[in-house]
């Protein structure tokens, strides 16, 4: 009798030590939340005060200013306005005061902007210092994850909020330094691994031609806020096509340098797959200036691990003819018929102008998708992701992605083992986020990427070509997709892992016949991401459609005099 009622004492013991612990767990993660409620209000409340004073300020200079001709400032390209400034027919206030009036009016129907630089204001008593500079007088929009002093980056994350950087990313100097005036933050995904435009502090981003389509991220703030007419020249960073997914849902241009071409100085990234900071604008000729502007002295004396290398103008300006490869799918994921109708009109184009058009294919897209990009994103198994994510809400675009990650790793392999004979696709990539497993397998993983980067290049020299044309992910997803579908992502995030240089030029527009097709579309594996990538373009008649031009990593230039190229032979076909 007396072990019974031992036994029955420990049971009881043990059960009231699990309900304490339990109660203990719950009140901690409630006062988490409660904290996480608290931190996005002030943030909230902190972007509402910019706006409001914005608007205020707005408002007091045109009445002291009746003359000045927004909606002419507004038409004036970069390279126009640019050289109105230089030659004194406008003034610097005029054209702030202009594009900050049209960017609040695009917030309101866009939700694209976490805060006006109110900043930008009084830079407008000392911008005359740097009137010599490259962007003298022109109002530029920057990504919430690049540094600006006293103000928080908290890449869409609640733990990151309440923590104002202590001074401006280089890049945001030398834009400075060149004349130029940072005036807004746009938005961006909750931890940036997401091509949606949403998360729990600012809320969900939409596009400028369909307010029921996502802008896609990350750069999405700045995608929206560009295609809306609310800035025309931004600064992006890009990751796996986080500029060039954007340019190609909001139909403007987006270019992703070399990695390491620009700084990274004091800019929220990863390392594991190589980010890049990079322009994004209304045209190719806004890019290259932005480019010209930043790869300068000042920056490369901020930061020395940037290769001196200005910006080479004559390679920019060469019109000499080009061996182009090309490709409408990459084997992975079957283009949409928008897509591959993109590359094939421009294709022909090109071939109009006297360049040589070259078949082209990425090489084991099926091996590298899953070992090799996944794996570089999850060395930890999203471990510290997860933990970055911990005592706030998870945002709706990012929720069905990151719900897996936390699945225990017998789990992972095991769902892995059950679906490799129906769905080797999405086996693959089960299985891959379990991460990497130890440091000597992390180091097995980054020489095979090395070993696949010199595979690549060895491969496009034997075809013997300058530079790439490809499709880019389009048109613009209907929301809560962007989560379901990494692997969409494909067109793009091949990009980041070689190294290579990449941008997107819009090209067309959606047609009935893109739609009719669409209905028909089967995909490569017929799996259930096929099925998911269908329904997230359908409806996109009138959207953007783009197309993404690659050169080898430094030859920036060359992939910018490209994308010149498709532009203006795009724009010569319309007349």
């Amino acid at each position: 009798k007396r072990v019974k009622m031992d036994n029955w004492t420990a049971a009881l013991l043990t059960g009231v030590a699990c309900i304490v612990g339990y109660l203990v767990v719950r009140v901690k993660k409630i006062n988490s939340l409660r904290q996480a409620e608290e931190k996005i209000k002030r943030a909230r409340n902190r972007r509402d005060e910019s706006l409001q004073r914005a608007e205020q300020a707005v408002l007091r200079y045109k009445q002291s200013h009746p003359t000045t001709d927004s909606a002419f400032i507004l038409t004036l390209s970069l390279s126009e306005l640019t050289q109105q400034l230089n030659e004194g027919l406008l003034r610097p206030e005029d054209v702030l005061y202009s594009y900050m009036e049209k960017t609040l009016a695009v917030n309101k129907k866009l939700n694209c902007c976490t805060e006006i630089l109110l900043e930008s204001l009084d830079q407008l008593t000392t911008v005359g210092s740097n009137k010599d500079g490259l962007l003298y007088g022109v109002p530029v929009s920057i990504k919430e994850n690049i540094t600006f002093k006293n103000h928080d980056c908290s890449c869409g994350v609640v733990i990151n909020l309440d923590q104002p950087a202590e001074k401006d990313s280089v890049l945001v100097q030398v834009l400075k330094k060149q004349g130029a005036i940072p005036f807004v933050r746009t938005n961006l995904p909750q931890a940036l691994l997401n091509y949606d435009c949403s998360n729990p502090i600012y809320g969900q981003t939409v596009n400028p031609h369909n307010p029921q389509k996502t802008s896609g991220g990350s750069s999405g703030g700045e995608g929206a806020l560009i295609g809306g007419g609310g800035s025309l020249l931004g600064i992006g960073t890009d990751i796996g096509g986080s500029i060039r997914i954007p340019a190609s849902f909001c139909g403007i241009c987006g270019f992703k340098p070399t990695a390491g071409r620009l700084s990274h100085c004091f800019i929220f990234r990863m390392k594991l797959v190589p980010s890049s900071p990079g322009p994004m604008a209304r045209d190719v000729d806004s890019l290259a200036l932005c480019m010209q502007a930043l790869l300068c002295d000042h920056m490369f004396s901020l930061d020395p691990t940037v290769p001196p290398l200005p910006f080479n103008m004559e390679i920019y300006r060469s019109s000499r003819p080009l061996r182009i490869g090309y490709l409408e799918s990459d084997g992975y994921t079957h283009p949409s018929p928008s897509m591959a109708r993109g590359v094939r009109e421009v294709k022909a184009l090109l071939e109009q102008a006297g360049h040589t058009l070259v078949p082209y294919c990425p090489l084991k897209m099926d091996q590298i998708f899953p070992e090799l990009l996944i794996k570089g994103f999850l060395a930890d198994g999203a471990t510290t992701l997860l933990q970055k994510l911990e005592g706030g809400p998870v945002d709706p675009c990012l929720e069905p992605q990151v719900f897996p990650y936390g699945f225990p790793k017998w789990l992972k392999k095991t769902i892995s083992f059950l679906l490799k004979p129906v769905f080797p696709r999405v086996s693959a990539n089960f299985d891959a986020l379990c991460g990497v497993g130890s440091v000597p397998e992390l180091w097995k993983q980054h020489a095979a990427v090395e070993d696949y980067i010199q595979e690549t290049i060895a491969h496009w020299r034997s075809c013997n070509i300058d530079v790439l044309l490809c499709p880019v992910t389009g048109p613009a997803y209907n929301f809560l997709y962007c989560g379901k579908l990494s692997t969409a992502a494909s067109y793009t995030l091949l990009y980041n892992l070689l190294t290579f240089p990449a941008g997107v030029v819009t090209v067309s527009t959606v047609t009935k016949k893109d739609e009719e097709e669409l209905k028909n579309y089967k995909g490569c594996y017929q799996d259930m991401w096929d099925k998911l990538f269908k329904e997230a373009v359908t409806g996109g008649e009138g959207l953007p459609v783009a197309v993404q031009c690659v050169a080898l990593p430094w030859q920036d230039e060359l992939c910018l005099r490209f994308m010149k190229e498709v532009e203006q032979l795009v724009k010569e076909s319309k007349k």
